[in-house]
Order: structure tokens, then sequence, then C-alpha cells
């Protein structure tokens, strides 16, 4: 009788979540020719970074670049130790609530009352421009980097379509030497925030304006700019084309 064992590799099946960003890939990142700052009194010229599976695994002159990596120049640039946060209001005035006119309290109020060629619906602030209202904040800035943040992208928390981001460092400069990029994402909630018109007043009047003013601003490209100005249309449009950050609320 004759038996043939046939062995075949066994991978446990993963049935329950995980606690975070997963990638089962497992990628080596080489960041080559860089200024990196090791610390606050180690600088190395033409250097190379190593990242494997998140962790940094190499950083020096002379390093050897495994053949499998993924390589990006970096030659002209600089790499600092520092955390970046994506989601920050610093910077940015204190957000103030609206109220209706004395006259119009407790009825509805289905038009924005915002003076000027903007669109129809408070919620939609396509037109902010956070790198033009950004104020560096010495003392606050060095709470951040006491936490070990080097930089942060400042959002304008308040509304549905929220504008335009800043990228800044937390440094004790100028906003002229701070800022980084001026328009570094679009941003958008599911909240009205501070808008005193009744609509929307539910999740799916906020995903059905947000679906309209997507349709809208594609009229508008499409020559309907030639029929009215819209300041907020077009801020819309053009902001389409950067990275797009919605603060969705929870994990759901």
């Amino acid at each position: 009788m004759l038996c043939i064992l046939f062995c075949f590799p066994l991978k446990a099946q993963v049935t329950f979540p995980v606690n975070g960003p997963t990638d089962p890939r497992h990628i080596t990142y080489a960041f080559t020719n860089a200024v990196i700052q090791v610390d606050w009194k180690t600088r190395l010229d033409s250097a190379t970074l190593l990242i494997r599976d998140g962790i940094i695994t190499d950083v020096g002159a002379g390093i050897v670049v495994p053949s499998d990596a993924v390589v990006t120049d970096l030659e002209g640039k600089y790499i600092y130790p520092s955390l970046i946060d994506i989601f920050s209001d610093y910077g940015l005035p204190e957000i103030s609530r609206n109220r209706k006119p004395d006259d119009d309290e407790g009825s509805p109020q289905f038009l924005s009352n915002t003076k000027g060629a903007y669109g129809w619906n408070q919620a939609i602030r396509a037109e902010y421009d956070a790198g033009r209202n950004f104020k560096a904040d010495p003392k606050t800035a060095a709470e951040w980097r006491e936490l070990g943040f080097g930089a942060v992208n400042t959002v304008n928390k308040d509304g549905i379509v929220r504008g335009t981001s800043v990228l800044a460092l937390l440094g004790d400069g100028k906003e002229n030497d701070l800022v980084i990029t001026g328009k570094a994402a679009a941003s958008y909630s599911f909240n009205k925030g501070t808008s005193t018109q009744d609509y929307p007043n539910s999740l799916m009047g906020a995903i059905a304006l947000l679906r309209q003013t997507w349709l809208d601003a594609q009229w508008y490209k499409n020559g309907g700019y030639k029929k009215e100005f819209n300041i907020t249309l077009d801020a819309f449009h053009n902001m389409q084309e950067l990275p797009q950050i919605v603060d969705a609320g929870d994990q759901q």
C-alpha cells in the first residue's frame, strides 16, 4: 500500500476586528537624499530613512536600500522627528454661534442670511480659506510641541462644507514662515454647525445637501457661471482637486 502525504501551508483566519488601521502587506519605504534632523543637535545631509511596517528601521548616510523598497527621492527636502495632527483648529478664530434676528425668532429660516454672492445654504462654506484666517499662537504652539507635534493641518470645524485647510508649523515665527501649504485639503462633515437655517436637520438631509452641492458645482463648471456668479460654488469646484477629509463623527 502506498501512502502519499501532501503538506499544505496553513494560515489562521482572522475573524476578529483590529483596533486601528491594518495592512497585511509588508512594504519597505526608503526616503533618500534628504536632510534629516535626527534630534535637536544631530543633522544628517543626503541621508536615507528606511521604514518597514510603520517602524523606522534605519536612518543615516550611505545606507544600502533594499531591492524591494519603494524609493522616494527627497533631495532638497527636510525630515523632522515630530507628529502631525491632520485635524486641528489651531490658529483659527474661535467659532461663535450665529443667532436669528429678533423678528425671526421662532420662525423657520429657509434661505441663508449671509450677505453677498454666496450659495443659498449657510452650512455650505466652501469659500472659507483657513490659510487667510490663520494666526500663530506661540503659547499654544509650545504646548503642542511639548506633546511631540511639529505641524498641524488646521481645519475650520464649522459647517457641512468647511472650505480649505492650512498646513502649518508649530513654531514661534511669523505666519509667512510657518505656513507650509495654504490650501492643504478640502474639509467636510455631516453637521451644519452654526448655520441658523432649518435645513438640513438630519443626517439624511446633510448627505442630500452635500450631494446636491456637488451637482450644482458641476452645473456651474459646465457653463452655469455664465448665468450667475456664485462664490460658494466656484470655491467648491476649485477644492475638488485637493485631498478630501470628512469628519464622520463616529466609527459608523
